[in-house]
């Protein structure tokens, strides 16, 4: 999920009022908020994964309702409107934000296309003589914008507007590549029938779009629609978010009001960040560590993910980012120095939401595996996140002392 930093700047320049409402109002403004109660989720279900509360956890997740089970509608249902948001956002970015010129795509997209590469490779080179594992080539290949921008919010003013800038126009691009990566290779047992179902609602879609429909609630409608027939298609449900989104006009970006995709993405945004995203968390971080010894961390598909998001990120981004700017594509984002942007390069190997939503789709059958995915992402992802803080604050100072 990508962030606006201009919110953050603003969160950012009232930090000295005393109130303490103006300060929660703050915190909850700030994108990077969300990221903060991710990671509190993800801590919860840990440990209630591994509490005398664990059979009731992981039975109340399997707990069927309209034929699906609860953990089903969390990540076929609830999800769908994450993927709504991300592909609000990524529509806006691409017409009239951060990546609506060849020169400020330039940057983000070379970092992103290593940061989803190199990961991809070294889970593949890990898990080359697995055909069972070899299926998870991807879970790697995402970076969680919102743990990564929580992270970085840590840091408050020792990291430049800049960075944080550059880590959301990378992190549209991170998420496009995700999506494209769902809807081409885990798809399966399509149903024709449904598909063309699917395809029909996605022509209403765009007709809606071409007689500039501004209201709202003909788009939802189709797209709910559109969900269900994805769902029973055999295509990934969540993709029907990104599908109806693309659809929503923008309309005048200057004017809230007469924006239906700018007054979208404003009312869907706290729902996601501070609703769906921290339950998709509680309800996908929890694996019991019972079983678990540290051979099991050198196993093929707990290693992959690992290496993918710790080594893989930070040699993508930061080897492509750098290629862009030594070749003259692109230049150093403003105030920012090497080592700052090597920073965050790993701050990219945070891989979580996305990470954990494809081991699912990679694994359906093997709940085994499954765990080895999530303890593969949370160690991945940790240390991922110490080392780039470690390295953020080190750059601080290094240049301070200049």
């Amino acid at each position: 999920m990508t962030p606006n930093p201009s919110r953050l700047d603003k969160a950012h320049d009232h930090r000295e009022s005393p109130s303490t409402l103006a300060f929660l109002s703050r915190f909850f403004a700030a994108e990077s908020a969300g990221g903060l109660i991710l990671m509190a989720a993800a801590l919860a279900a840990l440990v209630v994964a591994n509490s005398p509360w664990s059979d009731a956890y992981f039975s109340t997740l399997h707990i069927k309702i309209f034929g699906l089970s609860i953990e089903h509608w969390v990540n076929d249902g609830l999800m769908a409107i994450f993927f709504m948001l991300v592909g609000l956002e990524i529509k806006r970015e691409i017409l009239v934000g951060q990546l609506s010129s060849w020169s400020q795509r330039a940057l983000p997209g070379f970092a992103a296309l290593g940061g989803m590469l190199l990961p991809a490779l070294i889970y593949i080179a890990v898990n080359w003589d697995n055909t069972e594992t070899l299926g998870g080539w991807a879970i790697p290949a995402a970076t969680d914008i919102a743990f990564a921008l929580g992270v970085l919010s840590l840091l408050g003013k020792h990291v430049p507007i800049s960075l944080k800038i550059f880590l959301s126009a990378l992190a549209i691009l991170d998420d496009l590549g995700a999506v494209l990566i769902i809807a081409l290779f885990y798809t399966s047992g399509l149903s024709v029938s449904m598909l063309l179902a699917s395809l029909g609602v996605i022509v209403f879609l765009m007709i809606l779009n071409r007689c500039d429909v501004k209201k709202l609630s003909p788009y939802l409608v189709a797209g709910g629609l559109l969900w269900f027939c994805m769902l029973q298609s055999g295509i990934h449900a969540t993709l029907a978010g990104v599908i109806l989104a693309l659809c929503v006009p923008l309309g005048d970006p200057d004017n809230e009001r007469q924006s239906p995709l700018l007054y979208l993405e404003k009312k869907l945004h706290p729902w996601v960040a501070f609703a769906v995203v921290p339950i998709f968390g509680f309800a996908n971080a929890g694996v019991s560590l019972a079983g678990i010894s540290p051979n099991n961390l050198i196993d093929s598909v707990p290693l992959g993910v690992a290496l993918g998001l710790l080594l893989g990120k930070q040699i993508g981004v930061f080897g492509l980012a750098t290629l862009a700017i030594r070749s003259g594509l692109a230049t150093l984002p403003k105030e920012c120095g090497w080592f700052q942007l090597y920073g965050v390069a790993l701050l990219c190997g945070i891989g979580f939401t996305m990470s954990l939503f494809i081991g699912a789709l990679a694994f359906p059958s093997n709940p085994h595996l499954v765990d080895e995915v999530k303890v593969g992402v949370l160690l991945g992802s940790i240390l991922s996140a110490i080392l780039g803080v470690i390295v953020l604050l080190k750059a601080r100072r290094a240049k301070a002392s200049v």
